[in-house]
């Protein structure tokens, strides 16, 4: 009785050993690669950011004549103005290794701050939206949020607050319209908001 045990123990013992095996190989193949493209990406010579998605803030249709003794608000226009003073790429998603592959390695620090204004934008966005519907202006916190959206953040509550003002309003179908939008996005968040979103033009 005890040698079929054995024989299956022994049996199991080689397989587990090739399947560590292979994932070993695996892993290393997969790190030797990362390395060849990053040693690239680091040759890769500095070209023009011309095709870059730069992002402009709608001062002309955005609220900033309201609520401007509101301490939180005031801050977001403060921000807003700030960001305005030099580019602003979303950058989501998208690693430095290709950053510096396709606009070359001298560009990777300056690629850098303009996704991180991108960021502080989509934050901003999101608290000045917030800041306007709490306090009873929801048409203009709909124009702010459109907008964040329409520069495709993947800042969830964005979504979500949009959605609320859509249901408010009887807009449902507004809200299916956001679903592509979410799908096209170049981040972890991704399926998270589709599913908000499904949810929410279904109810």
């Amino acid at each position: 009785m005890k040698f079929p045990f054995f024989a299956s123990f022994i049996v199991f013992c080689a397989w587990l050993g090739y399947e560590i095996h292979k994932h070993r190989n695996l892993e290393k193949k997969s790190l030797d690669a990362f390395w060849e493209k990053e040693y690239e990406a680091n040759r890769t010579r500095r070209k023009p950011l011309d095709d870059l998605d730069y992002i402009t803030i709608p001062f002309d249709t955005f609220p900033m004549t309201i609520l401007t003794d509101d301490p939180v608000i005031a801050e977001c226009h403060e921000t807003l103005k700030e960001l305005s003073k030099d580019p602003i790429v979303n950058l989501t998603g998208i690693s430095n290794t290709d950053l510096k592959l396709k606009y070359g390695a001298p560009n990777i620090t300056l690629l850098t701050a303009y996704d991180q204004r991108y960021t502080t934008l989509a934050r901003t966005l999101q608290t000045f939206g917030k800041a306007l519907y709490d306090k009873g202006c929801v048409m203009q916190a709909q124009t702010v949020l459109e907008f964040a959206i329409s520069t495709k953040t993947d800042v969830s509550s964005t979504y979500k607050l949009l959605t609320t003002i859509y249901k408010e309003q009887g807009e449902i179908g507004k809200i299916k319209k956001l679903i592509p939008v979410a799908e096209s996005l170049n981040s972890g968040l991704k399926n998270n908001i589709i599913k908000m979103l499904e949810e929410e033009s279904s109810n």
